[in-house]
């Protein structure tokens, strides 16, 4: 699709709303190449298919050719139509990321990664203060709940949460890391 510029396609979008639809097919060409190649670059976690992208925003050019003024430029108002199927398409995955296993199963699956001991999560437990490391052992350790976690030490969840969070926060200045 190289040398098609926003004047060509600015005629072929006029020639299309004419009646012309060679010039219509055209153009249509000429954007879902332009709109994939959008959708590649702002697509980089995965989740959205950029061909679905092309799709929604030929159908969408379709639906509303009526709207571009003919005075104006065609390419911004084709990438703001991109750029509002691409945000549906995101907001429609929410923050779900998914990702093949096999493009992180090497990293997972080498025997040569370090493990932390028992006896290392027990000098980093041992550090905090008593209520925060029954939390954090309780979460982080053992893998309970942050419900179970206040039913079993008798707290409120939110008072869980907030021992949780110092725990962790101390943690991590005691490793050099900023807390999240």
């Amino acid at each position: 699709m190289s040398g098609i510029d926003e004047a060509e396609l600015s005629r072929l979008m006029r020639a299309a709303i004419a009646g012309n639809e060679k010039a219509y097919a055209d153009f249509l060409h000429g954007v879902a190449a332009l709109v994939r190649g959008f959708a590649r670059r702002k697509i980089v976690q995965g989740g959205v298919d950029p061909e679905d992208i092309v799709q929604e925003t030929l159908l969408a050019i379709h639906t509303k050719r009526h709207t571009w003024r003919s005075d104006a430029p065609v390419l911004p108002w084709v990438y703001a139509i991109a750029r509002f199927k691409l945000i549906d398409a995101f907001r429609r995955r929410g923050r779900r990321i998914e990702v093949e296993i096999g493009e992180i199963a090497e990293t997972y699956a080498s025997p040569e990664a370090e493990t932390v001991s028992e006896r290392d999560i027990g000098r980093v437990l041992d550090s905090l203060p008593p209520g925060q490391r029954l939390v954090v052992s309780s979460i982080s350790v053992e893998g309970r709940s942050i419900s179970e976690t206040a039913t079993t030490l008798g707290m409120s969840e939110v008072a869980v949460r907030v021992a949780l969070h110092r725990g962790l926060a101390a943690i991590a200045m005691r490793f050099g890391e900023e807390p999240a």
